[in-house]
């Protein structure tokens, strides 16, 4: 039974117009996964990317093509996913649109977790993929519960602004500290370690895929299924408290799942900054502020974003790469000081 009849015309619209756009997304993606399935050093023609899919393609075509070029795209859509949502959950508990895992140092402190992982099991890297979310995890969430601590005052809560402005020094903090680190590592491990800094996917095989698959099909669920806690989030402390919300128990959880999204999706893709800014902000251009409609669109955004940061990187200096943080970055840093001037305005 249709109950379309009985609802607002406004919600019905909105409703119609988030499917196009989650339509339209999804082919854009689904058109830059064809493009970069026939993108890289060893450049595979449509015909051959068909004839290797339905199994005439040679040993070499099979190895490039589902060894490590789809490994790869599909890590770049799985990243960007965990990282926009990521973002558009942190900007829902502290209602501010410059909030970003990577600006508050939620990536940095994973980033520090992957740098001493890398130090101890690089030589045994293969068997030990599958706990390198954990120790990304590890380093995020202690990162996090420091700026949750310093950003927490008794009797006010979390103060917005404070756990920003927190974030970013404890950010330089854990960069500085990595810098530091990085000078008594051997050469193999610091070149890795700058190119994941730059942000490239460097996780190229299924067993991250496999690692970082299951974090992300908990937790975005997860994340939609509190889309009203992050709407009533939106409507400011006050009020939330008077709706019933336990306030701080609901952003400690909400915090935790940010961690979780993001210190996984960095963890296998590099330090890809500026993701969780933009997907969540053009979002909420797009379809407003409900989080049963910023938190899907957003992941596809991240998606095709990182997906199409990936692809340009490889065709621009070939048969040299441009790492997807980079690429992201040209374009996440001007749209950051955009919004700043916004704000200011």
């Amino acid at each position: 039974m249709k109950l379309d009849h009985l609802q607002p015309d406004s919600v019905i619209k909105k409703r119609k117009r988030a499917a196009w756009i989650i339509a339209v997304l999804f082919i854009l993606i689904v058109i830059s996964f064809i493009i970069s399935l026939n993108t890289g050093y060893i450049r595979l023609s449509p015909f051959e990317v068909i004839s290797t899919v339905t199994g005439f393609g040679t040993d070499q075509q099979e190895l490039i093509l589902f060894q490590f070029r789809l490994p790869r795209i599909v890590i770049a859509i799985l990243a960007g996913m965990g990282l926009a949502v990521s973002g558009a959950i942190l900007q829902g508990i502290v209602r501010n649109p410059l909030a970003d895992p990577g600006i508050i140092g939620i990536n940095a402190g994973a980033g520090l977790a992957v740098m001493l992982f890398i130090s101890f099991f690089s030589s045994d890297l293969g068997s030990s993929v599958f706990a390198l979310p954990f120790f990304a995890l590890l380093g995020g969430g202690t990162a996090a519960v420091v700026i949750y601590l310093f950003s927490y005052k008794k009797d006010e809560g979390v103060s917005p602004i404070r756990l920003i402005l927190v974030g970013v020094a404890v950010a330089a903090g854990i960069n500085a500290l990595m810098i530091v680190l990085t000078l008594r590592l051997d050469p193999e491990s610091y070149e890795f370690l700058a190119t994941w800094q730059a942000g490239s996917i460097w996780g190229s095989n299924w067993s991250f895929v496999q690692a970082l698959l299951p974090w992300l099909i908990i937790l975005i669920p997860f994340a939609l299924m509190k889309s009203s806690v992050l709407d009533v989030l939106n409507l400011g402390d006050h009020t939330a408290v008077s709706l019933g919300t336990d306030l701080e128990k609901e952003r400690r959880i909400l915090l935790a799942v940010a961690v979780g999204l993001a210190a996984s999706s960095v963890c296998v893709s590099g330090g890809i900054g500026f993701v969780g800014l933009i997907a969540p902000h053009i979002t909420r251009q797009l379809i407003g502020s409900a989080h049963k409609y910023v938190i899907p669109i957003s992941a596809l955004i991240g998606a095709l974003l990182v997906l199409g940061a990936d692809t340009i990187g490889r065709i621009l200096l070939q048969p040299s790469e441009i790492p997807a943080g980079v690429v992201v970055a040209v374009i996440g840093a001007p749209y950051f000081l955009y919004l700043l001037a916004k704000l200011n305005d």
